[in-house]
Protein backbone atom coordinates (compact mmCIF):
# COMPACT_ATOMS: atom_id res chain seq x y z
CA UNK A 1 0.00 0.00 0.00
CA UNK A 2 2.84 2.40 0.85
CA UNK A 3 4.24 1.95 -2.85
CA UNK A 4 1.44 3.70 -4.25
CA UNK A 5 1.18 6.64 -1.51
CA UNK A 6 4.38 7.94 -2.14
CA UNK A 7 3.89 8.54 -5.92
CA UNK A 8 0.58 9.00 -5.41
CA UNK A 9 1.68 12.22 -2.59
CA UNK A 10 4.64 13.00 -5.69
CA UNK A 11 1.83 13.29 -8.28
CA UNK A 12 -0.64 15.56 -6.25
CA UNK A 13 2.98 17.97 -5.39
CA UNK A 14 3.34 18.47 -8.64
CA UNK A 15 -0.06 18.93 -9.91
CA UNK A 16 -0.07 21.43 -7.07
CA UNK A 17 3.24 23.49 -7.99
CA UNK A 18 1.43 23.33 -12.10
CA UNK A 19 -1.50 24.52 -10.33
CA UNK A 20 -0.17 27.12 -9.11
CA UNK A 21 1.60 28.08 -11.77
CA UNK A 22 -0.99 28.52 -13.92
CA UNK A 23 -1.98 31.51 -12.09
CA UNK A 24 0.69 33.50 -12.12
CA UNK A 25 0.90 36.65 -14.78
CA UNK A 26 4.18 36.26 -17.28
CA UNK A 27 4.49 39.45 -17.18
CA UNK A 28 5.28 39.44 -14.01
CA UNK A 29 8.51 38.38 -14.29
CA UNK A 30 10.48 39.63 -11.21
CA UNK A 31 13.35 40.98 -12.59
CA UNK A 32 16.87 40.61 -10.76
CA UNK A 33 17.96 43.61 -11.66
CA UNK A 34 15.27 45.81 -10.24
CA UNK A 35 17.10 48.55 -7.90
CA UNK A 36 20.63 47.72 -9.44
CA UNK A 37 22.95 49.87 -12.03
CA UNK A 38 21.56 49.67 -15.35
CA UNK A 39 24.27 47.73 -17.54
CA UNK A 40 26.36 50.11 -19.51
CA UNK A 41 26.57 50.32 -23.18
CA UNK A 42 28.00 52.72 -26.18
CA UNK A 43 26.51 51.92 -29.72
CA UNK A 44 26.18 52.92 -32.49
CA UNK A 45 23.39 55.47 -33.49
CA UNK A 46 20.30 53.66 -35.63
CA UNK A 47 20.42 56.68 -38.09
CA UNK A 48 23.96 57.19 -37.60
CA UNK A 49 26.00 54.43 -37.16
CA UNK A 50 29.29 56.26 -36.98
CA UNK A 51 28.06 58.28 -33.90
CA UNK A 52 28.19 56.99 -30.88
CA UNK A 53 25.72 56.62 -27.47
CA UNK A 54 25.61 54.97 -24.20
CA UNK A 55 24.10 55.13 -21.02
CA UNK A 56 26.55 57.62 -19.90
CA UNK A 57 24.53 59.88 -22.07
CA UNK A 58 21.16 59.79 -20.32
CA UNK A 59 22.95 60.11 -16.54
CA UNK A 60 20.97 62.81 -14.67
CA UNK A 61 17.77 61.78 -16.43
CA UNK A 62 15.08 59.60 -15.91
CA UNK A 63 14.47 57.89 -18.93
CA UNK A 64 12.87 54.54 -20.61
CA UNK A 65 14.66 52.19 -22.50
CA UNK A 66 12.42 50.27 -25.11
CA UNK A 67 13.89 47.06 -26.41
CA UNK A 68 12.42 45.98 -30.10
CA UNK A 69 13.15 44.92 -33.63
CA UNK A 70 11.06 45.40 -36.65
CA UNK A 71 10.55 41.84 -36.61
CA UNK A 72 8.65 41.65 -33.34
CA UNK A 73 4.76 41.49 -34.09
CA UNK A 74 4.03 42.56 -30.25
CA UNK A 75 6.43 45.93 -31.25
CA UNK A 76 3.22 46.93 -33.21
CA UNK A 77 1.10 46.73 -30.70
CA UNK A 78 2.88 49.02 -28.35
CA UNK A 79 4.64 51.45 -31.11
CA UNK A 80 1.64 53.90 -31.54
CA UNK A 81 1.53 54.54 -27.28
CA UNK A 82 5.09 55.22 -26.98
CA UNK A 83 4.86 57.42 -30.44
CA UNK A 84 1.83 59.10 -28.26
CA UNK A 85 4.25 59.31 -25.07
CA UNK A 86 7.01 60.61 -27.37
CA UNK A 87 4.56 63.99 -28.58
CA UNK A 88 3.86 64.37 -24.69
CA UNK A 89 7.62 64.68 -24.07
CA UNK A 90 7.31 63.28 -20.00
CA UNK A 91 10.05 61.24 -20.87
CA UNK A 92 12.96 60.44 -22.90
CA UNK A 93 12.34 57.09 -24.62
CA UNK A 94 15.98 55.38 -26.14
CA UNK A 95 15.26 52.60 -28.44
CA UNK A 96 17.36 49.34 -28.27
CA UNK A 97 16.75 48.31 -31.43
CA UNK A 98 16.96 43.92 -30.82
CA UNK A 99 19.16 41.62 -33.46
CA UNK A 100 17.62 43.60 -36.32
CA UNK A 101 19.08 44.84 -39.52
CA UNK A 102 19.17 48.28 -39.71
CA UNK A 103 17.68 48.78 -43.31
CA UNK A 104 14.95 47.15 -42.14
CA UNK A 105 14.96 49.26 -38.32
CA UNK A 106 14.81 52.18 -40.60
CA UNK A 107 12.10 51.28 -42.64
CA UNK A 108 10.10 50.10 -40.00
CA UNK A 109 10.48 53.68 -38.08
CA UNK A 110 9.75 55.68 -41.14
CA UNK A 111 6.71 53.72 -41.49
CA UNK A 112 5.75 54.06 -38.11
CA UNK A 113 6.68 57.24 -36.72
CA UNK A 114 9.81 57.02 -34.79
CA UNK A 115 9.37 57.78 -30.77
CA UNK A 116 12.58 57.72 -29.57
CA UNK A 117 15.02 60.45 -28.61
CA UNK A 118 17.66 58.00 -29.85
CA UNK A 119 18.00 54.71 -31.20
CA UNK A 120 20.85 52.20 -30.83
CA UNK A 121 21.83 49.26 -32.52
CA UNK A 122 22.21 45.85 -30.24
CA UNK A 123 22.73 43.64 -33.54
CA UNK A 124 24.12 40.56 -32.24
CA UNK A 125 21.66 40.99 -28.95
CA UNK A 126 24.56 41.32 -26.22
CA UNK A 127 23.47 44.49 -24.28
CA UNK A 128 19.69 42.79 -24.02
CA UNK A 129 21.64 40.03 -22.62
CA UNK A 130 22.92 42.32 -20.51
CA UNK A 131 19.83 44.09 -19.18
CA UNK A 132 17.99 40.20 -18.99
CA UNK A 133 15.83 40.64 -22.07
CA UNK A 134 13.60 37.34 -22.79
CA UNK A 135 12.32 38.92 -25.62
CA UNK A 136 10.57 41.75 -27.60
CA UNK A 137 9.28 44.22 -26.51
CA UNK A 138 10.51 44.80 -23.01
CA UNK A 139 10.63 48.23 -21.02
CA UNK A 140 12.75 49.41 -18.51
CA UNK A 141 12.48 52.39 -16.21
CA UNK A 142 15.86 54.25 -15.38
CA UNK A 143 16.36 57.11 -13.02
CA UNK A 144 18.54 60.16 -12.61
CA UNK A 145 21.36 57.53 -11.50
CA UNK A 146 21.30 55.01 -13.55
CA UNK A 147 19.31 52.40 -11.33
CA UNK A 148 16.79 49.93 -12.94
CA UNK A 149 13.37 51.07 -11.10
CA UNK A 150 10.42 49.03 -13.81
CA UNK A 151 10.97 46.37 -15.86
CA UNK A 152 7.81 46.02 -18.14
CA UNK A 153 8.00 42.77 -20.57
CA UNK A 154 5.68 42.39 -23.29
CA UNK A 155 3.86 45.77 -25.19
CA UNK A 156 2.92 48.54 -22.69
CA UNK A 157 -0.69 49.07 -22.56
CA UNK A 158 -1.97 52.42 -22.15
CA UNK A 159 -3.13 50.70 -18.42
CA UNK A 160 -0.13 50.14 -17.43
CA UNK A 161 1.50 53.13 -18.45
CA UNK A 162 -1.02 55.09 -16.24
CA UNK A 163 -1.34 52.60 -13.30
CA UNK A 164 1.94 51.66 -13.10
CA UNK A 165 4.64 53.24 -14.96
CA UNK A 166 3.55 57.11 -14.67
CA UNK A 167 3.52 57.50 -11.46
CA UNK A 168 7.09 55.91 -10.77
CA UNK A 169 8.09 58.59 -13.61
CA UNK A 170 6.55 61.54 -11.62
CA UNK A 171 7.60 60.22 -8.38
CA UNK A 172 11.28 59.53 -10.03
CA UNK A 173 11.49 63.24 -11.50
CA UNK A 174 10.71 64.77 -8.38
CA UNK A 175 14.13 63.15 -6.35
Amino acid sequence: MTKFLLPLGGFIAIFAFLFIGLGLNPREVPSPFIGKAAPTFELGNLHRPDSRFGTQDMAGKVWLLNVWASWCVACRDEHPLLVDLAKQDTIPIVGLNYKDKQDQALAWLKQFGNPYRVAVMDADGRIGIDFGVYGVPETFLIDKKGIIRFKHIGPITKKAWEEKMLPLVRELQKS
